[in-house]
């Protein structure tokens, strides 16, 4: 089985094959450019260097949100004219699920934040069940929009140790050492953000289990209104 990741949801733009279980290449950058301009030479750089021929993937598995708006349509985009030139199905792989699995087998709770402005982040809880060989990904508060200090709060209700990563952890880590009771860790840089490796390695996991979708079907789970249509909704109130 050889699937193709994306993902391109927050400021990290990446692409990457895995095959049969094994991770064939990864192309990863987090600067300062907009991802139309990184994400179709990334996967042509992989192409050439693994000798890749699209015809032979199985699956394209996409970061499907939340994350940034712009960002995610343009992953959305890709994976979908990808799936439609190459009638290839589409594996929707939650953002916050895809960053947890960075931490695959981590012992207590793995709480993946996501700077969403506004004093709140793009967050989930989750932990790892062993199951056969591996490990399965069960979601103890599944992926959504919230304050901070209500996640710390939650947090602290599950009494656990956690481990925290992605790029809300920058930002609100002084919050979060002031007021978590629990344990924690903060993942290390090359865990601590989004891998589309970790896209592809879980999509490849669904798409065995026959969570896949065509390429129609296929749209990026927000989680919440843009900044341009919470401005629209608030001058049709007035």
């Amino acid at each position: 089985m050889k699937i193709l990741g994306l993902d391109s949801s927050g400021l990290v733009a990446g692409a990457a094959v895995v095959e049969d279980g094994v991770l064939l290449a990864e192309y990863s950058t987090n600067y300062r450019k907009t991802h139309s301009q990184t994400l179709l030479p990334m996967l042509e750089q992989l192409q050439r260097m693994i000798e890749l021929d699209l015809d032979t993937l199985d699956a394209i598995a996409v970061a499907s949100g939340p994350g940034s708006f712009t960002g995610l349509r343009i992953g959305s985009a890709t994976a979908k004219g990808l799936g439609f030139a190459l009638d290839k199905p589409l594996v929707e792989v939650p953002t916050l699920e895809g960053l947890a699995w960075n931490l695959w087998g981590a012992s207590g709770l793995v709480c993946p934040m996501m700077d969403a402005r506004r004093e709140q982040v793009y967050t989930g809880v989750y932990r790892f069940v062993p199951r056969g060989e591996g490990f399965s990904l069960e979601a103890v508060l599944p992926q959504t929009p919230m304050e901070v200090e209500e996640l710390v709060e939650r947090l602290n209700g599950f009494a656990q140790a956690v481990q925290f990563l992605g790029d809300g952890v920058p930002v609100y880590g002084q919050l979060i050492r002031e007021k978590l009771k629990a344990p924690f860790r903060f993942a290390p840089a090359h865990m601590n953000r989004q891998r589309a490796a970790s896209v592809a390695a879980l999509g490849e996991l669904y798409f065995a289990a026959g969570k896949a979708v065509d390429a129609s079907s296929h749209r990026p789970e927000y989680l919440r209104k843009s900044q341009a249509e919470r401005e629209a909704g608030l001058a049709g109130e007035a």
